[in-house]
């Protein structure tokens, strides 16, 4: 099916959901370090748009944004399937994706950048938990989003069972207590016991590193502002 590559960072979120999504399908892939400070000339010609990872290189043809490349690889290389065959169950699958993504992923970033202590942040995390709230009903009587596999918006919310644990470490907040979502927290007890979930989970400590580097970053870039 062709020569397959990666441009990612160990770090992301969104490149190791499609890692994930390449080794349930079973595609070999080579993998692409990109140093995000220094852009390399292939990422910024795979996507010259964003110049964002990840980026999936299918026969050097390029593939961009995390959901795009999710539903590009279950499309691509048959056998496991990720989406749900029903078109209404697909279509339902992408909503909540869409709302993890731009709802849960960026609110929890937000909470945790907070450098309030008071009052604003403590509305920042009712928000997000909130939004948390609608996942939880998703996921209520079921051991995966899609029933008994891991699918499709398993790899989207699969950022839940690690990296939002050390965005709370990094902002010393608590997003998703366990007695509050219970189903989500037995759902991510779930995803984590797959071999394959495991094999590409990076170390807690890379995280935190890595989250408190991007807010640094930034924090840097609003203190230079005239």
């Amino acid at each position: 099916m062709g020569e397959v590559k990666l441009i990612g960072s160990s770090g992301s979120l969104f490149c190791t959901r499609v890692e994930w999504a390449l080794k349930l399908k079973g595609v070999d892939y080579e993998y692409i370090q990109e140093d995000l400070l220094n852009k390399s000339e292939l990422l910024i010609k795979s996507n010259p748009v964003h110049k964002k990872i990840p980026v999936l290189l299918h026969d050097d043809k390029p593939v961009v944004e995390s959901l795009v490349i999710l539903e590009y690889i279950d499309e691509t290389w048959k056998g496991y399937s990720l989406l749900p065959q029903d078109p209404h169950e697909r279509a339902t699958a992408r909503f909540w994706a869409k709302f993890v993504d731009d709802k849960c992923v960026i609110g929890s970033w937000e909470a945790m950048a907070m450098q309030d202590e008071g009052e604003a942040k403590t509305k920042a995390i009712e928000s997000i938990q909130e939004l948390y709230a609608f996942i939880e009903k998703q996921i209520e009587g079921k051991k995966f989003f899609g029933g008994e596999q891991i699918g499709y918006l398993d790899l989207v919310m699969g950022w839940k069972t690690l990296w939002l644990s050390a965005m709370e470490e990094v902002g010393n907040v608590k997003l998703l207590d366990p007695e509050k979502f219970p189903s989500l927290h037995q759902w991510a007890e779930n995803f984590k016991q797959s071999p394959i979930i495991n094999e590409c989970m990076p170390q807690q400590e890379t995280l935190v590193n890595y989250f408190q580097g991007g807010l640094n970053y930034l924090r840097s870039l609003a203190a230079n502002k005239p």
